[in-house]
């Protein structure tokens, strides 16, 4: 008898550590959380990869900025990303930081298997790179000389690299992304990346002569390594690729990996193309989301509109930040955000709504049932469609639909006005009252991938035989 549990390992990009958290890093990290959650629920055997990348010149030019060694500002920075997650309620199953010494072995483990498969080749290069981004730019993709994403002009670079046959690699990328057997979603970001090949690849450089702060090539120490190909890697040095290979191939290949939309060619061209010059399987699935604007303006710090997720969960609670972000945009979707926006949901749909029904319920529970929740009773409303949403990555969809049971319920309490009905019908307040609990508790199961803390509180007060209601409201309303 096969006990063996299916696997879903799902990872998010490792972040840079020249900044704390933010929302955006946020976003894509709770995603990739509730993802793991819903599928621990199935009894799978999750696998949960997060992290920092901690090579390369932006790095180190911030580390400058800080006054602090290099390795000092690594160590602190990468705390403060491994704290917000717990703030957060993230709970991943490792963290990974490229300046570990199982990620660097794996690295050059990893390149020594790509210089072995010839794929790699001495040739000068000549061009535009951007420290901000950590990657080199064509003419094409700057604004005014600048790029785009960081307001600042690259560095002109001529020097001699190892180049990486990514052009080799055109025709059987596009095979495995049209056939599915690579998948990309959403539908927008696979045709992007379709484009992209059908203009032609181009070989890339995978060393830097100049880089700062960088692991050197095993085989030429004046080269170092392109830094987003060592931070590509930590998919495969988490898992153990270079040091227990039984795990690695337990894990691999990666199930989901959840990115934001500007780093979608690394993730989608450059990183399966590395994969098959070295025989490894393809991730199953990247699913790329998209960006948030602040009030309707490009966050940045020097507009000083760079929401922090931490700070806000402390204001508002975990839980409430979380559905906040998962419900206001469908992911995959450029969308606004805003402090303000949040408090409009906080007390519309958490204090109002989801609070409001609990309190309701559990109240009248007490006055009029003793709190006595007898025999199980089965939900009023068919919440299956939530799970089914929330597993096509479509939490917004999910949410709504809970939310839509919620005002049913709050509506059917005004029209049914148990307060009255009691005097002179018991039994029918008493089968109301149990019904909704039953809604209730179906909702916390259907909403703790999204809200475990929230889900928890009212699974505890349902599953007694006597109700015990927490000793504050799930979410008091902010004036």
């Amino acid at each position: 008898m096969n006990l063996e549990r299916n696997k879903f390992y799902i990872t998010t990009p490792i972040y840079y550590v020249n900044d704390k958290p933010h929302i955006g890093t946020g976003y894509t990290t709770l995603a990739a959380d509730v993802l793991a959650r819903l599928h621990r629920q199935l009894g799978e055997d999750v696998y949960f990869l997060t992290g920092t990348a901690e090579h390369g010149s932006k790095v180190a030019e911030s580390a400058e900025k800080a006054g602090l060694n290099i390795q000092e500002f690594v160590d602190e920075y990468a705390a403060k990303f491994s704290l917000a997650w717990d703030e957060l309620t993230i709970a991943p199953d490792d963290f990974i930081r490229t300046t570990e010494e199982r990620h660097i072995r794996a690295v050059n483990l990893f390149f020594t298997k790509l210089k072995d498969s010839g794929k790699l080749y001495e040739g000068d290069y000549e061009g535009w790179y951007c420290v901000g981004c950590e990657s080199f730019k064509k003419e094409s993709e700057l604004v005014n000389g600048v790029c785009p994403l960081h307001n600042r002009k690259p560095e002109w670079i001529k020097e001699r690299n190892w180049f990486f046959k990514l052009s080799e690699f055109a025709s059987i990328l596009k095979e495995k992304i049209e056939t599915d057997e690579f998948r990309i979603f959403p539908l927008a970001r696979k045709n992007e990346v379709l484009s992209f090949i059908n203009q032609g690849l181009e070989d890339i450089a995978v060393s830097r002569r100049t880089a700062k702060f960088a692991m050197p090539l095993p085989w030429d120490k004046e080269q170092t390594i392109y830094v987003w190909l060592d931070e590509l890697f930590n998919y495969c040095s988490a898992i153990g690729y270079e040091s227990d290979r039984k795990k690695f191939d337990k894990y691999w290949p990666a199930d989901f990996h959840i990115i934001g939309k500007d780093i979608i060619k690394f993730h989608c061209i450059i990183w399966p193309a590395l994969l098959l010059a070295i025989g490894e399987q393809l991730p199953r699935a990247v699913y790329a989301h998209g960006f948030f604007t602040v009030n309707g303006q490009k966050m940045s710090k020097s507009l000083g509109n760079v929401m922090d997720p931490v700070a806000l969960a402390h204001q508002y609670g975990s839980d409430a930040v979380r559905y906040f972000l998962l419900r206001e945009v469908p992911f995959g979707q450029d969308g606004d955000v805003s402090e303000e926006k949040l408090k409009e949901r906080y007390n519309a749909d958490l204090a109002n709504g989801l609070g409001n029904l609990f309190s309701r319920v559990t109240n009248m529970m007490e006055k009029y049932l003793d709190g006595d929740l007898g025999d199980a009773r089965v939900s009023p409303k068919d919440l299956s469609e939530v799970s089914e949403a929330f597993h096509s990555l479509n939490f917004s969809e999910g949410l709504v639909k809970i939310w839509e049971a919620i005002a049913w319920a709050n509506q059917l309490i005004d029209k049914s006005k148990p307060w009255e009905l009691v005097k002179t019908e018991p039994k029918k307040v008493k089968e109301l009252l149990l019904s909704l609990g039953a809604l209730l508790y179906d909702i916390a199961l259907k909403l703790s991938p999204v809200m475990p803390e929230t889900a928890n509180k009212i699974k505890t007060a349902l599953e007694q035989e006597k109700i015990m209601k927490p000793a504050q409201p799930l979410f008091p309303k902010i004036e």
